[in-house]
């Protein structure tokens, strides 16, 4: 069996540029440390979830839009693809661009599955506030029902500080008024 030449990472590790250039890489790679890594396939519970927050944050202000699917540049070694990221709607990279870079972003969702635990929950939120981005919302599988943990950068730590856990009902003003049931 053969494998491809990017398998093997170039000494130092990959930068965030080299991502558009694997030829054949798997949908969903993202850029963590330098080293690639590759998603498991989502569940039904991760798309509906996805979907749900989707739909709240499509109240945000005009001048931002919800997008998913999307890597965000934090610095050259780090590339990761949040579920959800609300960015600054004037940003404009290009239309062929696959990434935004994090001064454009807002807000970051991960949307937690087993697959992702330990990276949504340890190895993504210091990347994302070292990036700067202002909100950071972590939302996880509690019994079958979804769970949010909103954070907000602390400027003085450069570190997220909880803002609230919500089960039932999610609901903040910050970054901007959102309202939404999601079980």
């Amino acid at each position: 069996m053969s494998y491809p030449d990017w398998i093997r990472p170039p000494v130092g590790g990959y930068r965030a540029e080299d991502l558009d250039r694997l030829p054949d890489a798997p949908p969903h790679t993202e850029l963590i440390a330098g080293s690639l890594v590759f998603t498991a396939p989502r569940t039904r519970w991760e798309i509906r979830t996805t979907g749900l927050v989707h739909g709240a944050l499509e109240a945000a202000p005009a001048g931002w839009e919800v997008w998913r699917s999307m890597t965000v540049v934090l610095d050259a070694r780090n590339r990761p693809e949040p579920d959800l990221m609300v960015v600054d709607a004037r940003a404009d990279w290009g239309p062929h661009h696959t990434y935004c870079r994090a001064d454009s972003v807002l807000l970051v969702v991960e949307v937690v599955s087993e697959e992702s635990q330990i990276r949504d929950r340890r190895t993504k939120p210091p990347r994302y506030a070292a990036a700067g981005i202002r909100h950071f919302w972590r939302v996880e599988n509690v019994d079958g029902r979804p769970v949010v943990y909103a954070y907000e950068l602390d400027p003085a730590t450069d570190r997220y500080t909880p803002t609230g856990i919500f089960h039932d009902r999610l609901k903040v003003d910050h970054p901007f008024p959102v309202e939404v049931e999601p079980a």
